[in-house]
């Protein structure tokens, strides 16, 4: 007897997990969107078609809104909007008819590899652009957590030796970059971790850009044209204060209560 056939699946269910980039609004007109996402990333594309998720909830009472402009405006960037979260539920029906479906605001702690001293707060939802002066203040309190059992292993620490010159753009994806040469005027550097530049920074370092508030900038010479830290940037077009030009500093994001948004802080890194 013949053995029997086995019919092959058309369609099979399998579930993984996919990288989806955060962008928190605070406003939804394109004009407005469009200018913050050029004083970030420039004009080029910065993402490479990353999957991307609108959060509204600090939009306030808007209902409706531009949906495909502010899809091209993201697309320009690098970025493919699937959907939204958070808002009103008008705003939410809105989305629904351009195409947008919601999901779950859901949050879940970043990941820290076993033995490390990270502090392992929840992730806020990366903020929207928005220029911060620097004030001092406390950072949130948080509890140390190890990793869990199997946690998938974090991107290895991505090293530069060589200077960047004007239009040079490094990107660092998932893990932290250190940089051991100058970035100059013009030249870029990212990392979804920290960044730590041990010589001139004259360009512009974003930290955090995956929207993780716990990443933080460190610099031993501070001349830089913009920093930002999970989407919270501060730009020098008029110079750098003279408290913190050519020193050591450190750029972080901290919380006061009832704001959840918290502040950019750019401080005097003490080293003794």
């Amino acid at each position: 007897m013949p053995p029997a056939t086995k019919t092959k699946q058309l369609i099979e269910f399998k579930g993984t997990t996919l990288p989806v980039v955060v962008i928190s609004l605070r406003s939804l007109h394109p004009g407005e969107v469009a200018e913050a996402a050029s004083t970030l990333f420039g004009d080029d594309p910065f993402f490479d078609g990353d999957a991307s998720v609108l959060e509204l909830s600090a939009v306030g009472e808007a209902s409706s809104a531009k949906w495909l402009l502010l899809k091209e405006v993201l697309r320009a960037h690098g970025l493919h909007v699937i959907g939204v979260r958070g808002g009103s539920d008008e705003l939410r029906e809105s989305a629904a008819k351009a195409g947008l479906p919601t999901y779950a605001a859901a949050e879940r702690s970043p990941r820290i590899p076993a033995g490390s001293e990270t502090d392992a707060a929840p992730t806020p939802p990366a903020p929207a652009p928005v220029v911060e002066s620097p004030e001092e203040a406390a950072p949130p309190p948080a509890t140390p957590s190890p990793a869990a059992p199997g946690a998938a292993a974090p991107a290895p620490t991505l090293f530069v030796t060589r200077p960047l010159r004007s239009g040079q753009q490094l990107y660092a994806r998932g893990g932290d970059l250190v940089v051991l040469a100058a970035v100059n005027s013009g030249a870029e550097v990212i990392a979804d971790g920290s960044i730590h530049i041990y010589a001139p920074l004259h360009g512009r370092a974003l930290a955090g850009a995956s929207g993780s508030a716990e990443a933080r900038i460190f610099c031993t010479h501070f001349d830089a044209q913009l920093v930002s830290v999970a989407g919270l940037y501060r730009t020098f077009d008029g110079g750098v204060p003279p408290e913190l030009a050519g020193k050591a500093v450190q750029i972080r994001l901290t919380e006061k209560p009832g704001e959840p948004a918290g502040k950019l802080v750019v401080e005097p890194l003490k080293t003794d």
